[in-house]
């Protein structure tokens, strides 16, 4: 049966790049391992897509809205719908001097920021620095093998998977109750984050998706910081 919009999913995927194979991104920490590109601070497993809420490349939910829980798919994303096809007049040539003045020693592969943004040195030749302002998956063709692993349902579930997905915290590690006579969540997360510096945007931008989701269910949310004494078998260990 096909989704909807506004329906709660929870999916795998793969991206590549189709003409070299390199990977984009992807759910799976294996994967992430043995292509170099974990990353230690993110949650992997299957991630919450909301569909409508612009969460994945639109292509790419288009196809997702066909698919039926359980399914799998190899998706082609064509440039034109994922980051454009590459312009010439996004690539600049600069003087050395320009930045060795501003204290920059530049190599091949920097990221530099300029009037025109943020760009890659391409080249360094004669005096003269190139510099890409494309995207650097501009004019590629991107193959997405996504799974839908199951739709939730539950609120309480989709509230748990939201609070992963902006807080970046695995889900076992916290706890989230949902008070439907108060109309009030609670998020209790554990004490050993309250030091992230990010983390007050993240609370903040999980209690407006949570008022804009549950308009009806929820009028306030609170959130909890725990710090639990260590048991003596821990401190032991």
């Amino acid at each position: 049966m096909p989704f909807e919009k506004g329906d709660f999913l929870l999916v795998d995927y793969t991206v590549r790049v189709k003409e070299t194979g390199n990977l984009v991104d992807t759910t799976d920490a294996n994967t992430a391992k043995q292509e170099n590109m974990y990353d230690e601070t993110r949650v992997y497993g299957p991630t919450l897509v909301v569909l409508g809420k612009g969460w994945m490349n639109q292509f790419v939910e288009e196809e997702i809205m066909k698919m039926s829980e359980g399914e799998e798919k190899t998706i082609e994303v064509p440039p034109d719908k994922a980051y454009g096809d590459r312009d010439p007049n996004k690539v600049k040539i600069y003087s050395l001097r320009e930045f060795t003045k501003r204290g920059y020693d530049v190599k091949v592969g920097d990221i530099v920021e300029t009037e025109s943004g943020r760009g890659v040195v391409k080249n360094i030749s004669g005096g003269r620095v190139v510099v890409d302002f494309n995207h650097p998956l501009a004019g590629k063709v991107l193959v997405y093998k996504v799974k839908v692993v199951r739709k939730l349902a539950d609120a309480k579930e989709k509230l748990l998977y939201l609070a992963v997905r902006h807080l970046g915290i695995p889900g076992e590690e916290l706890k989230v109750d949902l008070d439907e006579a108060s109309k009030r969540v609670t998020v209790s997360l554990p004490g050993k984050y309250i030091s992230r510096r990010d983390l007050p945007y993240a609370k903040i931008s999980l209690a407006t998706d949570i008022l804009e989701t549950f308009k009806d269910a929820v009028n306030e949310v609170v959130f909890q910081e725990v710090i639990a004494r260590k048991s003596e078998q821990s401190q032991k260990s």
